[in-house]
């Protein structure tokens, strides 16, 4: 199985940016679908979750600003994220779990400016 994540770039705080997330698999016979990110210096720490296709979970601090989905077509996953802050700035990285193992993809740099 092989995701890619793209999308990142830096932005001003306030402003949006949407991830996307290929995968190489059908995504709606996945179980879970997810987003995490790792800010410099920081561990990894998971942002937003889909299971089984429409159970949703945030993180505390995302909740409200951010909103995980999966694309029309059966090879994409979002992230849309809004009201950025310098906050959440880090690299993200798309997470899928197929046939009881779990896949990464690269992440993608997000940089919120103040």
């Amino acid at each position: 199985v092989q995701l890619q994540a793209s999308g990142g770039g830096l932005v001003q705080a306030g402003e949006s940016l949407r991830l996307s997330c290929t995968v190489s698999v059908d995504i709606f016979t996945l179980n879970t679908m997810a987003w995490h990110r790792q800010a410099p210096g920081k561990q990894r720490e998971l942002v937003a979750s889909m299971n089984n296709g429409s159970i949703t979970e945030y993180a505390e601090s995302v909740k409200g600003r951010f909103t995980i989905s999966r694309g029309s077509t059966n090879a994409l996953m979002f992230l849309q994220m809004t009201s950025l802050k310098p906050s959440d700035t880090a690299v993200y990285f798309c997470h899928v779990n197929y046939l009881g193992r779990d896949y990464w993809g690269k992440g993608t740099l997000v940089t919120v400016s103040s």
